[in-house]
């Protein structure tokens, strides 16, 4: 309890690519733990492809020991979080485990759509926000603009915020000074029993599920029985210790601590992020706040580009499973592609990322058919079900209505553009709620659109609508009911599973035919006419003609009468037509993976 008062729990939000990661590189170097020598750059960014794209997938805490000029000794814990939608609800529990927030706010930029759905989890958690102006050595920076979209947007007084740069050092020692005396002391941690808060989990071969944990009162020490209170799950603690940055072993977790916990769980699944951890002797009576399952949002199917890789992604989704318990799939096969994997994602980021990480990690090439995400279908009689895959809609007579998700989007974009924004909402069937005016040149929109029309290239037309200047930022809204059909294609009149959606009625026919055009375009020519169409229920609605390959049967008649060549050309049409009756398209997998390509 001792140094409960003595020690600040922090975390950095900001936008994508604002400079958290290249700022906590400095405060770990400003404090010295972690020596000139072994430092690298984005130090607690593990992954390759976190260091490419330059984001945060995983959240990383450290502790670290600070003088301040008060005299006294600090221990600071940081918790670096991820900054992207995908992973709204790991940035919530990060946030729960603090009791401040450093807002960084690009000086180049200014305040940017995630900017504002960050400092508001934040201000809902009731955190001290210190807003943070990064780069503020860039050319380019514009400091009385961020000062005024801060006041104006955030609500944040000018006077408070401290201008930095990460890259340079900067204003780093004014940041934890500040850190010291405006993050309050840790809370709750007169509470009678113990409790701690997990807010993120991975998987050790050889040591089974490492919690990184937030104890907020009592101690835990190795050797004591643990209980989680979502489950009621037991088991005993074999080490405790905290991260600087490496794991480093220590005798007891204290109020107020940042740390780590090895027990006997072996698998991920079963200690949930958010999940509350007390003594099992003497149980806490109620759990710490917030706590939700995490559901998938969008779903694809996965399946590897050569037949005998089956079992090595087998392996690398179970393995990616071990340590990212959102990531969830269930075996299917196609008639098109042979066998693979239905699996569920938290959104687009988190699909891109465990779609990268088995090509590089696992080294196995796949090919992912079009996401979707899951519906409500309410039959006659009342009965209700789910659907993430379009193959299991049940049969139209069935069905008295189809429910699909819908997300609240804030869209931050330059004046200029609006007009071709709110043409983009329009073809993406979604509506424009409110527009706000952040300044002379910004303008906000508050727009509602279904999930499942932002899947594959809303976010690229943002991007090129605003010539890059446009930020997004959405969480999920109700379910909503909509003209909902079930689109097949069929070639020689068979339905192929792979390319089956579910689309709005009124978009139908322009997509069958695209698709249909692509397929005539890619299948091999046929010995007969083959047909590919797309279908809703038994009406077609587009069509196309594969290229059909024909034997020249004239060309032997030299001269002679026309009747002659008529024969022959009617024989050959007879056969075609016999052909037609007995023979099968046999449609080459690469035709399916280029549709599937050029549709992703």
């Amino acid at each position: 309890m001792k140094d409960a008062p003595l020690t600040r729990n922090f975390c950095i939000i900001a936008h994508v690519d604002h400079g958290k990661t290249t700022l906590s590189d400095r405060l770990l170097e400003f404090t010295s733990t972690i020596t000139k020598r072994v430092m690298t750059d984005q130090h607690l960014d593990s992954m390759d492809l976190e260091k490419e794209r330059g984001i945060t997938i995983k959240m990383h805490p450290v502790t670290m020991t600070y003088p301040a000029k008060d005299g006294k000794i600090y221990k600071l814990n940081l918790m670096d979080t991820p900054g992207h939608v995908d992973f709204a609800y790991e940035v919530s529990r990060s946030l729960a485990a603090c009791e401040g927030a450093l807002l960084l706010i690009d000086a180049s930029q200014g305040v940017e759509a995630q900017t504002v759905a960050n400092a508001h989890l934040a201000f809902a958690q009731g955190l001290k926000v210190i807003p943070v102006i990064n780069k503020i050595d860039l050319p380019s920076a514009n400091l009385e603009l961020c000062l005024k979209q801060m006041e104006d947007i955030l609500t944040i007084p000018a006077e408070e915020a401290i201008l930095a740069s990460g890259k340079s050092g900067i204003g780093i020692e004014e940041i934890l000074e500040a850190v010291v005396t405006r993050v309050p002391p840790p809370r709750w941690t007169d509470y009678p029993t113990t409790r701690m808060l997990v807010f993120d989990s991975k998987y050790d071969a050889y040591r089974g599920v490492i919690s990184h944990v937030r104890v907020f009162s009592g101690t835990f020490k190795a050797g004591e029985m643990m209980m989680l209170m979502s489950s009621g799950q037991k088991s005993e603690i074999k080490e405790v210790g905290m991260f600087h940055p490496g794991m480093l072993k220590c005798p007891v977790l204290g109020p107020g601590d940042v740390g780590y916990i090895v027990s006997n769980i072996k698998s991920v699944e079963e200690i949930k992020v958010g999940d509350t951890v007390t003594h099992a002797n003497k149980p806490a009576a109620e759990m710490l706040p917030g706590y939700k399952e995490v559901h998938p949002m969008v779903y694809c199917g996965l399946y590897p580009l050569e037949s005998d890789d089956y079992e090595k992604l087998k392996v690398a989704l179970s393995k990616l499973r071990l340590n990212d318990s959102s990531l969830i799939y269930a075996s299917e096969s196609s008639v098109a592609l042979g066998f693979g994997f239905r699996c569920g994602f938290l959104g687009l980021l988190h699909m891109e990322v465990v779609q990268e990480r088995i090509r590089r990690e696992y080294d196995v090439e796949i090919i992912s058919t079009y996401p979707s995400v899951v519906y409500k279908v309410k039959k006659h009689g009342g009965e209700e079900i789910e659907i993430d895959n379009p193959v299991n809609l049940p049969d139209p007579g069935t069905i008295l209505e189809i429910s699909e998700p819908t997300i609240k989007a804030a869209i931050h974009i330059p004046n200029e553009y609006l007009g071709d924004m709110m043409n983009l909402i329009m073809e993406k069937r979604g509506s424009v709620d409110h527009t706000a005016t952040l300044d002379g040149t910004r303008v906000m929109l508050n727009a509602t659109l279904p999930l499942n029309e932002i899947l594959v290239d809303f976010n690229d037309r943002l991007k090129s609508i605003t010539r890059g200047y446009g930020s997004m930022d959405y969480e999920l809204g109700d379910y909503r009911i909509s003209d909902l059909v079930k689109m097949d294609i069929m070639v020689n009149g068979d339905p192929v599973d792979a390319f089956a959606s579910i689309v709005h009625r009124s978009k139908a026919e322009g997509q069958g035919r695209a698709l249909c055009e692509k397929l005539a375009d890619i299948i091999p020519p046929q010995m007969f006419k083959v047909a590919v169409q797309a279908a809703i229920g038994g009406k077609i609605i587009a069509r196309d003609n594969v290229r059909e390959m024909r034997k020249d049967v004239t060309s032997k008649c030299y001269g002679g009468d026309i009747s002659r060549k008529r024969k022959l050309l009617d024989k050959q049409k007879e056969g075609k037509k016999k052909m037609k009756l007995i023979g099968k398209v046999s449609i080459p997998p690469d035709a399916f993976i280029q549709v599937l390509k050029t549709n992703s």
